[in-house]
């Protein structure tokens, strides 16, 4: 049984969220930190975008920008992504191809999620995965309705898979965010997202609180992966270059708007 590494839960601005999971990438794949798992929080709520989509096609910056909404682009594939401050839990996971005995992505995609799946279920919540297809990455379902989406990076037999727990959801505020080219209305994309979407408030009449929901994703992973977990912290190495990545990329209207880095 292999031993992986638990970042203990800490929340940040969209910036460093994102700059964080990239460094702990580029760690893994340098060979100086175990497979790890981390989960996270976003304050000021905010919009992720995936790393090839135009930031003015998916998002309602004038709603962002008066709102104090952060936007940010990500290094990983998918779609935007609204990511409210108190009605989620983020995960992110990074690990290598062999530890996770698969290698094609649409089977690491199935191989992480049964630790979501499985961490839905000790929550009373029967999820199902999905494939997803061109348009849409791989996610899990309770009725036919999304709970859980994710994302991934692949650099050098490693792996980020990093996406969203829908704890509760408010469809007004998201679509207030997120753009939505056929809709000509708010209401309008609102009404069709309530068939499309759920939540654990949604799924089970009350709350989860957040521990609750992180010891079920701690343990939904820990038993679906059949690994080993300690707590741990990032390595000063891994803040460092946060930092860096945080000021020099992330946090700047190259990347995020335009998808370009600073040389």
């Amino acid at each position: 049984m292999s031993t992986w590494r638990l970042l203990k839960l800490e929340t940040h601005n969209a910036f460093m969220n994102m700059a964080i999971d990239e460094a702990v990438l580029t760690a893994r794949t340098e060979g100086h930190v175990a497979d790890t798992l981390r989960f996270f929080r976003w304050k000021p709520s905010a919009v992720s975008i995936g790393k090839f989509q135009r930031v003015e096609n998916e998002v309602q910056l004038e709603n962002c920008k008066q709102q104090g909404v952060d936007v940010v682009r990500r290094i990983t594939g998918g779609g935007a992504v609204y990511h409210d401050s108190e009605g989620e839990v983020t995960y992110s996971l990074v690990a290598s191809k062999e530890s996770l005995k698969v290698g094609n992505i649409a089977d690491l995609y199935e191989r992480i999620d049964s630790g979501l799946t499985r961490a839905l279920s000790m929550l009373g919540v029967a999820a199902d995965f999905n494939e997803g297809n061109a348009k849409a990455c791989p996610n899990l379902t309770v009725k036919g309705r999304k709970i859980s989406g994710s994302a991934q990076c692949h650099r050098r037999g490693v792996v980020l898979q990093h996406g969203t727990i829908l704890a509760n959801v408010e469809l007004e505020k998201m679509f207030t965010y997120l753009r939505v080219s056929w809709a000509e209305s708010c209401m309008q994309v609102v009404n069709v997202a309530r068939r499309r979407i759920t939540s654990l408030y949604d799924e089970l009449g009350k709350g989860v609180s957040r521990g609750e929901l992180i010891r079920a994703l701690r343990d939904g992973f820990a038993q679906a992966l059949e690994i080993e977990i300690v707590e741990s912290e990032l390595t000063l190495g891994e803040r460092k270059l946060a930092e860096e990545l945080c000021d020099r990329k992330y946090a700047t209207a190259d990347w995020n708007l335009h998808g370009r880095t600073c040389s």
